[in-house]
């Protein structure tokens, strides 16, 4: 079983969307387990408070470092404890199916205008962004890791072989996805699909996934040199 903790100031974010769908499925499967903790618990001030202002002075609040440590030693956490952070690297599948494989996962959610840099670098083990944008609050992308994370799992999809033929799983991009009916408004189903020769059907699927592949490559070159 995979336990995930999630230390954020807005557990009510989490209560809804874990209780549906596959991050439900995964759990009542007993593949995962989910920890909620509400880092104003680990506060000392009647306020309970979490943030103060930066050193040096400027806009904004930081988080404080204190109830991030003592909600992780709390936990017993071992990695890895990932913050959610605009400077990290970019979440990738691979650390999906990494992630997916191990024992234990804890995200930390940072809010305000930043973190306290100690928490980056002697806490969490790693840092990890969705992209290059910034989100209010760690907490939607946390979601985003849990969700591809979890759908991994045994017990999580009705079908895991379709996971497996999921863009960016031992591949880039997978082939477009059709079904019924075969002509809807003037927009006919490609003629291969429709042929039953699963050869065909095969090679059809990983040349449109290496078109598309190399399309947004060519997107992405192209909007780097503009």
């Amino acid at each position: 079983m995979l336990r995930i903790n999630v230390v954020t100031i807005f557990p009510d974010f989490f209560a809804t969307p874990l209780a549906l769908s596959i991050p439900s499925r995964a759990r009542e499967a007993g593949s995962v387990d989910y920890r909620v903790i509400d880092l104003r618990d680990y506060t000392h001030d009647r306020h309970r408070t979490v943030d103060d202002a930066p050193y040096g002075g400027g806009p904004g609040m930081v988080m404080k470092p204190e109830p991030f440590f003592e909600a992780v030693e709390a936990l017993g956490a071992s990695a890895p404890i990932v913050l959610m952070s605009a400077r990290g690297r970019k979440f990738t599948q691979a650390d999906a199916i990494r992630f997916a494989n191990g024992a234990e996962l804890t995200l930390l959610c940072g809010h305000y205008k930043d973190v306290d840099q100690r928490v980056a670098e002697a806490l969490a083990t790693e840092e990890l962004s969705l992209g290059d944008f910034v989100l209010s609050g760690g907490e939607p992308a946390a979601l985003a890791v849990i969700d591809a994370t979890v759908r991994l799992l045994p017990g999580a999809m009705s079908d895991l072989d379709s996971a497996r033929t999921d863009s960016f799983y031992e591949r880039e991009l997978s082939a477009p996805s059709y079904t019924r009916p075969p002509v809807y408004r003037g927009h006919a189903v490609p003629e291969v699909l429709l042929s039953g020769d699963h050869k065909r059907i095969a090679e059809w699927r990983e040349a449109e996934g290496n078109r598309l592949t190399q399309r947004r490559g060519d997107a992405a070159e192209g909007g780097s040199k503009g």
